[in-house]
């Protein structure tokens, strides 16, 4: 292995990162790894015909070009075409599999829409914005925003997709359009779909709003990488996390401690946790078996994905992190991104 100049060392569970409603405000906009994303740059998958068909027509809804097709709740049930004189609906629902371009497309949006104010954000930090600031101040401060776009919306929360729904709901009826991918637990409903029935009269009255494109593929991260996430020895592990680095900062966190203290830290806050770090380091992974554990450690891979941190770990090969049961249940979806991310990372 190629030496590398010593990494400066901080460890994470030691942070207590701070975040205020401003600072959540204007931090909405796309991460680092797609500051530059584009209609250009996606590479629709050729086999998969649905990604140059998405493509093309969220560059029409980007200037504002379609008038879209009416459906069940969020695009699912009727494929009836609207008549042409029919305005255009204000929203682009997103949903396909993980590693098949939602995010770029969604940040390609965002850049393609002429607007001076305009929102990128995942699902949790506009219902942290929400909490921070409270439901009424949050409604006041986003009016009069034109483009609203979400990342992994989260149907498997009844409680913070009613907060979510009514807010959107309300904006748009004051002229705002949404963008948004899907987050929805495989086993709750049908083929991939989410669990309606616990909250069906909240967002129904916002469902005619979207127009769901249907993105089919498989995973980008994997065409060109089928080994699984890579694993140091105890012995190589300092020289690789200084290498991934490259002699700058990196964090050097036992993988059970990093687990405990992300229950301290709100996913929201997530972000500013891994702030100045340029390569992550786990020691002694092990497998989790407790689902809220591992739905803050997928909340946390997820920020240091869009970071584009590459990480280091000991102990099980992180694309084992997850136990067996769980990549059954309702949560799947989500722990085999988080999986794909995690190889991608291990391995940048």
């Amino acid at each position: 292995m190629t030496s590398a100049p010593a990494a400066t060392i901080v460890h994470l569970a030691e942070r207590d990162p701070q975040l205020t409603g401003e600072e959540m405000l204007a931090s909405l906009t796309p991460p680092p790894q797609f500051e530059g994303a584009t209609f250009e740059t996606y590479r629709a998958d050729p086999a998969h015909p649905s990604q140059q068909e998405s493509k093309e027509l969220l560059q029409r809804f980007a200037a504002g070009q379609i008038a879209a097709p009416r459906a069940g709740l969020f695009g699912f049930g009727r494929k009836k075409r609207q008549p042409a004189d029919e305005p255009m609906l204000p929203g682009v629902y997103l949903d396909g599999g993980f590693g098949v371009g939602k995010t770029h497309l969604l940040a390609a949006i965002y850049h393609a829409v002429p607007a001076r104010r305009k929102l990128f954000g995942s699902f949790i930090e506009y219902t942290a914005l929400v909490g921070a600031l409270g439901y009424q101040n949050t409604v006041d401060l986003l009016r009069g925003t034109a483009l609203i776009c979400i990342d992994e919306f989260e149907l498997d929360d009844p409680g913070d997709t009613m907060v979510m729904t009514r807010l959107l709901g309300e904006l748009v009826r004051t002229g705002t359009r949404l963008a948004a991918t899907s987050n929805t637990p495989p086993n709750a409903l049908g083929e991939g779909r989410f669990a309606a029935q616990d909250f069906l009269r909240e967002i129904q009255t916002m469902s005619s709003s979207f127009q769901t494109i249907r993105i089919d593929g498989v995973d980008y991260r994997q065409r060109s990488l089928e080994e699984g996430a890579k694993a140091e020895s105890e012995a190589d592990y300092a020289a690789a996390l200084a290498s991934a680095s490259h002699g700058g900062t990196a964090s050097d966190d036992s993988f059970a401690g990093l687990v405990a203290h992300l229950a301290r830290v709100h996913p929201s806050r997530y972000i500013r946790l891994i702030e100045g770090v340029e390569a992550i380091g786990l020691r002694d992974v092990r497998t989790l078996t407790d689902q809220s554990e591992a739905l803050r450690f997928v909340a946390f891979v997820d920020r240091v994905y869009d970071a584009q941190l590459p990480l280091v770990a000991t102990g099980v090969p992180l694309d084992r992190v997850f136990a067996e049961e769980m990549l059954g249940g309702g949560y799947r979806k989500k722990y085999l991104r988080a999986i794909s991310r995690l190889v991608a990372s291990t391995h940048a």
